[in-house]
């Protein structure tokens, strides 16, 4: 299933995507798309006959803002230099275990939202990544056989990144990953069901129609479902959390220079094969 939350920001309503590309609503049988729901199979199995039994409303999705697949998002864990090309382009060792940080959940907005250069950056980047949706709690997961058992569903997700002051202004990285509307979300959920190996998908970002990024879930160091083993091993993960897995090559700071960082005007666009595409124009914050 094809699942997303549309309308105002902070009213957005539950719907679906069918295959037909007719969006339908789900407000009579689900409050959301969130954790409580990815959690329970029944209501889940309830969205499911609905739609087979073809008696969920059409949506005029004419005008109609797509928000964030998922809502209430507990945290939203990253893992950084997850593609062998992406860290070889910024001369970057190739890690052994992965590098994990968190963005806030505020920082995540619809795939057509405005996204915002930081007041004072000099150095905002893209990046396009595959995003896993947490379905189930877990804690200490020994295989990948459990870690992708615990796997709701895939999105496409934007990492927009500030690099001076994520490398250049001391600390962590959390400076230049959390600055608001840094991490457009969506899209749709696709459950995962529909994909049926995550090691499989193309990505691509282009920026002001410029084909920047064009990579693929192959090129990752550590893949799906050792990331949800990783990542349960440090901290528990809950319905609806989401774990952003890296960035292929292409990105601003692995160009010459002047390198390209994006500007308020710039238009970016992005998608991952089956998980749907983005535009988002760039404003100052």
């Amino acid at each position: 299933m094809k699942l997303l939350r549309v309308g105002p920001a902070g009213a957005e309503r539950p719907a679906l995507l069918d295959e037909d590309g007719t969006l339908r609503d789900l407000s009579a049988l689900v409050d959301d798309i969130d954790g409580g729901l990815l959690a329970d199979a029944s209501a889940l199995d309830r969205v499911r006959a609905a739609l087979s039994a073809g008696v969920l409303p059409a949506l005029d999705a004419t005008g109609l803002r797509v928000g964030p697949p998922v809502g209430r998002i507990g945290k939203v864990v990253c893992i950084g230099l997850n593609y062998h090309g992406h860290a070889a382009e910024i001369g970057a060792a190739t890690p052994e275990e992965p590098v994990v940080f968190l963005k806030a959940p505020d920082t995540v907005v619809g795939p057509d939202d405005t996204v915002l250069v930081p007041r004072g950056s000099v150095k905002t980047d893209w990046e396009v990544e595959l995003a896993i949706v947490i379905g189930r709690t877990a804690r200490y997961l020994e295989t990948d056989e459990q870690a992708l058992a615990h796997v709701a569903g895939y999105a496409l997700a934007h990492d927009v990144s500030e690099r001076e002051f994520q490398i250049e202004r001391g600390g962590t990285w959390d400076k230049g990953k959390n600055c608001e509307t840094f991490n457009p979300l969506g899209p749709w959920l696709v459950t995962a069901d529909e994909v049926p190996d995550p090691q499989d998908l193309g990505l691509k970002l282009w920026v002001n129609g410029e084909l920047k990024q064009d990579g693929h879930t192959s090129d990752q160091i550590f893949p799906v479902a050792e990331v949800v083993r990783y990542v349960s091993r440090f901290m528990t993960l809950y319905p609806g959390d989401i774990i952003n897995t890296g960035t292929p090559a292409g990105v601003a700071m692995g160009q010459p220079e002047p390198k390209p960082y994006l500007r308020a005007g710039d238009v970016v666009e992005l998608e991952i094969e089956g998980l749907g595409r983005q535009r988002q124009e760039l404003k100052d914050a």
